[in-house]
């Protein structure tokens, strides 16, 4: 039997599939290498095909961007980490803690990026740059019901009994809700029990358990779901389809998670891997994501925030929100999805 192996770049490309190589368009074939850059499936994964690949190209390079949430694209460098499958990955905090614990992603060079300098300070990581703040909170239809006042509400109030979909801990956006859930109900963010004591006495809230903020997406454009944990983004992204959707700081404070590209350890283009990390944080990119529907909070200074950005959080705002202890969650995170899951199942 003749025994194929995949090349790492023929698994990126794989990993792409086929909807995202029917969408890519036909530039100039690249003469200086192609890239395999790991994004967030659905809004994200749009977007930045859309904005960034005629960036990308106009550098020389072919952008292939692979759709993967944050705890995929580590499984997938972890089990072959000599021969990664992406050139960059994008995460928040707490999977990059984990990248890094693993030796997974490499510091970069900052003199190779030539919008750098236009970055916030804040937002200048060695490992990356920060690209975006992921704003957090609850969105809720207003034709069927009230506004939430927090995710207490979503418990206690019997306006929303059934009308609430979770996702699991696999989750950020879930596990930031959880913990803010932990605190109201516990000792303290770490005190899961009490959460899960929270879901058990509600069952009405398991039976809108889906597996990922996508799915919720879908349900809700279905008019099946009233209210979900979301970022601003994914609210964004309902009222660009004509959906009435609003969003709520929760009383409790917004949960909030920047967002960074990696340069992954073994990539085997560097300079694809560059120019792709400066096209996302160029003034020119930024502006297009701050428009519906990604309407994403821009890190590049000269970059203006829009109306609706700013119906959320304005610059001098960022640094209020609420930012998790990241180290606790990875501590806990494989036990809490596990207890979930179970939960779940019954």
């Amino acid at each position: 039997m003749t025994e194929f192996k995949l090349t790492r770049r023929q698994f990126g490309l794989l990993a792409a599939s086929a909807a995202a190589a029917g969408l890519l368009p036909i530039p100039a074939r690249a003469a200086n290498g192609s890239l395999v850059a790991a994004t967030f499936p659905g809004n994200w994964e749009d977007a930045y095909r859309r904005v960034l690949t005629p960036l990308v190209s106009e550098a020389g390079y072919d952008l292939t961007i692979a759709p993967a949430l944050a705890q995929d694209q580590l499984a997938k460098v972890m089990a072959s980490p000599g021969a990664p499958a992406y050139d960059t990955l994008l995460m928040s905090p707490g999977q990059m803690a984990i990248a890094l614990e693993n030796d997974l992603i490499q510091k970069i060079d900052t003199s190779r990026l030539s919008n750098w300098s236009k970055l916030d300070p804040a937002f200048q990581g060695e490992y990356g740059p920060t690209v975006t703040v992921e704003v957090n909170g609850i969105a809720y239809n207003p034709d069927l019901v009230p506004a939430p006042k927090g995710y207490a509400d979503l418990f206690e109030n019997p306006a929303y009994a059934g009308k609430v979909s979770w996702t699991g801990f696999g989750s950020n956006t879930a596990v930031m809700a959880y913990t803010q859930l932990a605190k109201i109900y516990g000792s303290g963010p770490e005190d899961m029990d009490a959460v899960f004591k929270l879901f058990a006495d509600h069952p009405e809230n398991l039976a809108g358990v889906v597996d990922s903020t996508n799915s919720q997406m879908s349900l809700y454009q279905q008019g099946e779901i009233a209210v979900f944990m979301c970022s601003t983004g994914n609210v964004a992204k309902l009222k660009s389809l004509g959906l009435n959707a609003e969003f709520v700081h929760p009383e409790t404070g917004s949960p909030a998670a920047p967002v960074n590209i990696h340069l992954t350890k073994g990539s085997n283009n560097l300079d694809a891997a560059y120019a792709y990390m400066d096209a996302a944080i160029s003034q020119a990119a930024q502006e297009q994501l701050t428009l519906p529907p990604t309407e994403m909070f821009p890190t590049n200074m000269d970059v203006a925030l829009t109306p609706g950005i700013e119906a959320f959080v304005t610059r001098d705002t960022i640094p209020s929100l609420v930012y998790p202890d990241w180290a606790l969650i990875n501590k806990n995170r494989p036990d809490w999805i596990r207890a979930f899951d179970a939960l779940v199942m019954g």
